[in-house]
This record gives C-alpha cells, structure tokens and sequence, in this order.
C-alpha cells in the first residue's frame, strides 16, 4: 500500500506508548512533524535547544513508564543533542532518538547537515539502526524501543532518510515479531550460594543502585529477613524506601557521615545489586568492600571492573531477589533482630539532623533550611531534579525519598545543566505532581532559557537556583587542594531580570527564616496553574557535603607521598603568602 513513511513511524510510536516528542523540525523531519500533528496522539514539544530535548526526553523515561522519544534533524540536531543522550546512554536511560538522515535517492554529495551521524551517535547509544527500505521503517522503530528497554537501559539511534518522510512509498503490512525471551534469570545454584554467603555472614549489608528499581518490596523483605543494612548509589535514591528503618545511606565509606561508616565496616557480606561502582556512586572509589562481595546485575560487563566479587550472578534483579527469598526461607537465618540495628540507624540519622539544626549561616539560607522546606511542602510524589554538583550532593544527602523516578540527577556524564530541562520533561510527563528544579547558578546559565517552554506549553517546575556566585563544587576542590580558586566565579545576572525574560514568575529566599513561606508559596503557584517559578535563593554553601569531603580525602591519600607532600605545601604557603 501507498503510504508515507512518516505516517509509519507515527504507528510505530502509537503502538510503543510513546507520549512526547522533543526537538525542533527541519526541512528533513517536516513531514514527519505534519504525520505526529495530525495523529493528535503523541505531543511534539519545541524546543530552545535540542541539548534540552535530550534532557527533557530522558527525564520522561526517568520519571514515568513511558521511553522518551527525541526528534531531530541531521547532523546539527544531534550533535547539539550529543550531551544529554551521552548522560542517558551512562546512566542507563532508555530514549529513542529519531535522527533523520539526508536523503539517499538523489545520489548528490554535500547535502545539508550532511555528516555520518552514526558513527558520532556510536559512543554514546547501545546500537544505531538505519533504515534501508520503506518496509523497515515499522519494525525497525519498534526494535529501536526494544534494545532501549532491554538489559542495560539506553538510548538507540534510528536514521530514516528525508525522502522517506517527503516521497509515498510502497510499504507492505505492518508487522513487528517482539525479541523473543525475557529478562535474565539467574542460576539457581548462584542463588543458593549467595543466600549461604549472607546467611552465615555475622552483619550482612547490601548496597543497591537504580537496577534494582522494579523490585523495592523484594528487596525490603530480604533486608528485614536478613536484618541487614541497605545503602544505595545516587542513581538509586528512593529504590529502598528513606523512611524504612534499615534504610543507611546513599553511599557508604569516606563519602559517608561516622555513624554509616561504622555500621559498614562490621559488614562481612555485601550483596550489591543492579549497580557497577562508577566513579560518581562510590565517591571516586572510596570505600572497601568485604572479601565476600555478591554481585548481581543484567550486565555482566560490569563484574570485577572495579570491586572484585566473590560471586558474580548475571540476572535481573527482581528475579533474582524473588529466587533469594525462597532461598532465605529454607535456610535458617539465626532468628536475627533487626530492632538494634534499627535503633543505631535512627539514633544516627537523628544526630545528623541535630547537628544541623545547630549550624549557623548568617544572613545566607542553610541547605539544611532549605532541603526541610522542600521536604515538608512539597508532595509526597514530588520529583526533584538537581545538577552536576553541589546540587546533587546536597540533594542527595538531605532529601528522603521512598520510591525511585523521583530524584533525576546527571550522574555518570554529570552534565550542567541538566536541572532546567529535565524538570521541564518530568512535569509534561507527570503534570499532577509537585516538580522541584535545583539549579546551580552556573548551570542556570545552560539552560535557563528553555523555561520560556514550560511557560508555553503550561509545564510550570518550581526552579530553586542556588545563587553563590561561582561554580561551587570546582570552587570548592580548589579552595580545599589548591587554597586558591581559579576561573569559577561567575558574571554577576539578575535572576530576577532571567526569569522576566522566561516568562516566569519570581520569588527571593535570602534566610533560612523565610525558607517556610516562600517555598509554600512557590509550590501554592505552581498548583494554581501559574507559570513556572524561578526562586532566587542565596545559599550559603559553607557546610561542605560528606561527598565532597570525602571525594578529596580519597584522592589525597590516593596520591604518591611526593605529590601529597607538594600539594599541602603549596596550600600552607598560600595561606601564609595569598596569591
């Protein structure tokens, strides 16, 4: 039958519950623009800059159960798009990026945007399809969903020339086989022999990351059977609930506060599960595991790469965890009592808290101040979004979550300015809930502008941007190594001025006294159907985040005795003789 080929595509979105499409058209996707219109079924949201569609669309994957869909012309598109396709393809992000092609029937050199996309999309996707006849369009689409979701989650590239959108072709009935199969199961005898490991440990933990997001209620069951202590990585905040009284902390080791390290180290088997101990989770490698480490994950690439375990299992992790507890079961567990456990993890939580309550600011707004706002205003489903640094540490360590999706951070790829964008993709996609933006004032600078889209398309975030003046995180690894810092402060702007230009509303939080009524007030607007909000808060960032702290600790000792040696001396020489 005679169709267009951008008719096709739009089927092939309808029938994989694709929502939203992000980016801006072109002369090569017009046509595929005109299909998405006229179905009415799937909203195509334009775009200031294709970076923040990336972000956007990875934020409707993060945040919903629908994989965020990325439209975008050849060559410019994608490579302005490149940053937050790259965060999603390392966080493990599903995302469809729709990257049309130049045409391919004319046989003519330099086209416009002509470049091998492909092979620059090759690093940072799982696999890059490209169309080669008009029948392919429908099935290749749809296996683009399915490599995205599958395994390891990430983003896949699909090329569809330009003529196959512009020319009626001859395409035969649409037809799709699914990948046949499902997710990994894991060896029965890995699982008996995991479940010997950590039923004979004395103090079993479990350190789990965003893999093992589907199976929080299996895993808790395993926690309080084996009365066990359960951190996360920042990707899996809220996978463990942060109410849950054997709930420790999102990470563990130098990057962790005394009373986590002390239950950490009695630990003498580690189940980590659906996590790979990147760089970012561990706080550059800081913490030690114990010989008997229990290692489980979809993707067997990430064994022994920088922890090495005892046992490896390839296996999805709710599968694996529903095979553990029948394993936990038959096995005698020692009539083990989590209630003291329990009581060392609340005793020291509650100690954090005091501790902080204690901390003086000033006249600046305490993050301390300001995360006990958010987190007694804000919906108990809100979505938070933060960016690479301090935002996302501060987030991270003050914040208690209880279900994953709900704190979005660029964590592998750590790009700035993800904050923006990506609140603006998780409100779209979840327009009932409580959407909080925490932007550094650096990263603002990004993206900021791409609130001019939320005020169009009525997707209204409330944006803290956390105003020091400098490029906080950097200028604080200077100050701490280097007792100087270099090329982090920041052209002073008025945020009030930004928002005006963004058609945003505008508060200013400047003391941990107002922190109460100006974060009720900004959430009461965003509910009343009001622009999105940029609040103006003047954060006081003298409380260095255990992350930070514990990040350069790690390094310094990393260092050789002659470097170590070198660098205090510069810093102790500077403090005498500034400059």
């Amino acid at each position: 039958m005679k169709k267009r080929g951008a008719d096709v595509v739009v089927k092939a979105l309808e029938d994989e519950g694709a929502r939203y499409a992000f980016g801006i058209p072109g002369t090569h996707n017009i046509e595929l623009y005109d299909s998405i219109d006229q179905a009415g079924t799937i909203e195509t949201v334009l775009v200031t800059d294709e970076q923040a569609a990336s972000f956007m669309a990875d934020a409707v994957s993060r945040s919903s159960d629908s994989v965020g869909v990325l439209n975008v012309v050849p060559g410019a598109g994608i490579s302005h798009a490149l940053s937050g396709i790259a965060e999603a393809y390392m966080d493990n992000v599903p995302m469809v990026v729709l990257a049309s092609g130049i045409r391919d029937d004319t046989g003519k050199a330099f086209q416009l945007h002509d470049i091998d996309q492909l092979a620059l999309l090759a690093p940072v996707t799982k696999a890059q399809l490209k169309v080669q006849a008009p029948g392919d369009i429908y099935p290749t689409v749809r296996q683009a969903f399915a490599l995205a979701r599958e395994g390891a989650p990430g983003p896949v590239a699909v090329e569809v020339p330009a003529n196959y959108y512009i020319l009626t072709q001859n395409i035969p009935e649409l037809t799709y086989e699914a990948p046949a199969g499902g997710p990994t199961p894991p060896d029965p005898a890995q699982v008996a022999e995991a479940a010997r490991m950590l039923t004979e440990a004395r103090n079993p933990a479990i350190y789990v990351g965003n893999g093992a997001r589907g199976a929080s209620e299996r895993l808790q069951q395993v926690a309080e059977t084996l009365a066990a202590p359960v951190t996360t990585t920042i990707q899996g905040k809220g996978v463990m609930p942060e109410s849950h009284p054997l709930f420790l902390w999102n990470g563990f080791g130098r990057a962790a506060p005394p009373f986590v390290r002390k239950a950490m180290d009695r630990c003498d088997a580690l189940l980590a599960i659906g996590c790979r101990f990147g760089e970012v989770a561990t706080a550059s490698y800081g913490f030690e595991t114990p010989e008997n480490l229990i290692h489980v994950d979809i993707d067997p690439s990430v064994f022994d790469r920088n922890y090495k375990s005892r046992l490896a299992v390839e296996s999805d992790a709710g599968l694996f965890l529903t095979a553990l507890l029948e394993h936990l079961g038959s096995l005698d567990s020692g009539g083990r009592d989590s209630s003291t456990l329990a009581s060392e993890i609340a005793a020291g939580h509650a100690a954090l808290a005091a501790d902080r309550a204690g901390q003086k600011s000033g006249e600046r707004v305490r993050p301390a101040a300001l995360f006990a706002a958010l987190q007694k205003h804000a919906g108990a489903d809100a979505i938070f979004t933060a960016d690479s640094g301090n935002s996302t540490f501060l987030a991270m360590e003050h914040l208690r979550l209880d279900a994953p999706g709900r704190f979005l951070a660029p964590v592998d790829y750590s790009c700035m300015g993800y904050s923006v964008p990506a609140a603006l993709g998780a409100k779209i996609a979840n327009p009932s809930k409580d959407v909080i933006a925490l932007a550094g004032d650096g990263a603002l600078l990004m993206t900021g502008l791409e609130l001019l889209t939320g005020a169009a398309y009525g997707a209204a975030p409330a944006v803290f941007v956390l105003r020091d003046g400098e490029l906080a995180q950097i200028a604080q690894f200077q100050k701490i190594t280097m007792n100087k810092k270099v090329n982090t402060d920041l052209p002073g702007y008025s945020v009030e001025a930004f928002a005006t230009a963004a058609n945003c509303d505008f508060l200013r939080l400047d003391s941990d006294a107002d922190c109460d009524t100006v974060v009720a007030e900004a959430l009461k607007r965003t509910r009343d159907g009001g622009p999105p909000i940029m609040i103006d808060v003047a954060i006081d960032y003298s409380y260095k985040t255990f992350f930070t702290k514990g990040a350069v600790t790690t390094n310094f000792w990393r260092l050789p005795w002659n470097d170590r040696l070198k660098l205090l001396g510069r810093a102790v020489g500077r403090r005498i003789v500034p400059g």
